[in-house]
């Protein structure tokens, strides 16, 4: 599993000139998921993304996380994040999860992170997405389960 975070002062989802979701402070998450993942494995990655201190507290230091600031996530499905483009200019996605495992691990991710009590708000799987934001910071942290959960 590949999540890439965003500290945002707000994002948005578009398709087809419909928003399918928008947010205000929070994260902007992008989110591609690999064959060997598992529900195990999604829950340790939320675990991290929503103890990240990252939001600046009242002397300046990035020493809250976004639960203490009751922020909101636009969580974004997102295969290209296991491109490889070792060979040639055309990138391979083999390393991605197939729709049929990564839909459900990708519902579960959000649905998840609803039970601990974050607003969420999605993209479509699969959806050709136009998204909008303002990176807070910037703040960008990328977040590997090979890293973390092995």
């Amino acid at each position: 599993m590949r999540v890439v975070v965003q500290r945002v002062s707000h994002a948005s989802c578009t398709i087809d000139g419909q928003v399918t979701g928008s947010i205000q402070q929070g994260f902007l998450i992008l989110v591609g998921f690999a064959p060997d993942d598992t529900q195990t494995i999604v829950d340790k990655i939320i675990h991290k993304i929503i103890n990240l201190r990252v939001f600046e507290d009242e002397n300046g230091k990035m020493n809250l996380s976004m639960q203490t600031i009751g922020g909101a996530i636009l969580s974004i499905s997102q295969f290209t994040l296991y491109a490889n483009c070792k060979k040639g200019n055309r990138p391979s996605f083999v390393k991605a999860a197939k729709p049929d495992l990564a839909i459900p691990l990708y519902d579960y991710f959000n649905q998840a992170m609803q039970a601990q009590g974050i607003h969420v708000e999605t993209g479509v799987f699969g959806a050709n997405m136009k998204i909008d934001l303002c990176n807070d910071g910037p703040v960008t942290i990328v977040l590997d389960s090979e890293e973390i959960c092995k």
